[in-house]
């Protein structure tokens, strides 16, 4: 099937199966830094009505992660007795036997968390990914025929968690870029209109204030990044700053280091009543792939999971997906490279945190895949 348009407008989301192409083919991100990402999972729960305070907004850092990787927590209280847990992993970190998801789990038994959640049920689940990038890694968003919108960009605020403000932002700049483009008879250039008002308008100014937070937040871990971040922050408001701009320097696929850098790390088995397994949690995301089409996860070399993800890297598919969509089954010789693709969440983290850069996540066939409730 053919779509044509004037002009074509990839509003997909992070790392978009078409936009991600369309970087590539057109080299929009030559010259900049690498994309940065954060894996968010989040389950919704029905609480007790006595602990329920609609409107309620908490947010977290750091803890149970350490300092084997960044992130935080949101917890926000929706109507109905729902509140919304989420956890947040940066996915630069080197230690491949990282386990994001469990580290969400571990995160429910904080003491506060854990008394919230006390008598109550999770309805839902869900995992996305989350770019991070910022300024630094903003690709040229316009392209003979097309502009990038919102996330398929990379317009998230990562100290203000929010990214929907750009993207509406993106979506009314492109459309005005649009419009006078047909009205003079134009059509299928490159709209460098568009690309100039994201980057010299409100967008621009929003994620150029908070670009060196994420690169101090990889390089120096929480603490010191807080109080840098904030200097640099304040200073920005003043139209400069002492930091210049930081850069990222690696990708989250290049950050993983070798298992034999690093400690296998001991994560506390889930207790089905706060903590959950990811295939009992992955039902709660009412996800479902026609187990007769052909899998949309692909992988450019068959080979590469057993000999370098499994051997060098300790096999981190296992970990990093949300969704437990990757196994090595078997022992010694005969280990083999096993994908669940029924289980998978669409949240995009294998195509962006494999180490080989071996596996591409695909579009199923028929559109299958999680059907959120309320989420």
């Amino acid at each position: 099937m053919e779509l044509r348009g004037k002009y074509v407008m990839l509003g997909e989301g992070v790392r978009g199966s078409l936009s991600k192409q369309v970087i590539a083919k057109y080299g929009l991100s030559d010259g900049r830094e690498p994309q940065k990402y954060g894996l968010g999972m989040k389950e919704l729960w029905e609480i007790d009505p006595a602990k329920h305070r609609e409107g309620t907004v908490t947010h977290t850092m750091g803890w149970p992660l350490g300092s084997n990787a960044g992130g935080g927590s949101f917890i926000y209280h929706l109507d109905n007795n729902q509140v919304y847990v989420g956890f947040v992993v940066h996915l630069g970190y080197e230690n491949p036997y990282v386990f994001p998801y469990m580290e969400f789990q571990q995160f429910k038994h904080h003491p506060m968390v854990a008394e919230l959640l006390k008598g109550g049920k999770r309805i839902a689940y869900g995992a996305r990914a989350i770019t991070e990038g910022g300024w630094q890694s903003l690709p040229q968003t316009a392209f003979p025929g097309g502009v990038l919108l919102g996330c398929a960009a990379g317009m998230v605020n990562v100290p203000r968690i929010k990214g929907n403000h750009n993207a509406m932002l993106s979506g009314i700049e492109a459309a005005e870029a649009a419009h006078a483009a047909i009205a003079a008879g134009r059509s299928g250039d490159t709209l460098t209109e568009y690309d100039a008002a994201v980057r010299g308008g409100a967008i621009g100014r929003d994620l150029k204030k908070v670009r060196n937070v994420k690169p101090l937040w990889s390089r120096y871990g929480l603490t010191v990044s807080m109080g840098l971040g904030g200097l640099d922050m304040w200073t920005n408001t003043l139209g400069f700053s002492v930091l210049g701009t930081m850069k990222h320097g690696k990708s989250d696929a290049e950050a993983t280091q070798k298992a034999s850098k690093h400690k296998k790390i001991d994560y506390p088995k889930p207790d089905g009543t706060l903590s959950f397994d990811r295939l009992t949690n992955v039902a709660f995301s009412f996800t479902n792939h026609e187990e007769s089409q052909p899998a949309h996860l692909k992988l450019k070399d068959p080979s590469v999971p057993v000999e370098v993800d499994w051997k060098e890297y300790a096999g981190p598919s296992t970990r990093y997906c949300p969704a437990g969509v990757y196994e090595f089954v078997g022992e010694g010789d005969d280990v083999r490279f096993q994908i669940n693709f029924q289980n998978c969440v669409h949240c995009k983290t294998c195509d962006i945190k494999d180490p080989p850069q071996n596996i591409v996540w695909t579009t199923p066939q028929g559109g299958d895949g999680p059907n959120y409730p309320n989420m």
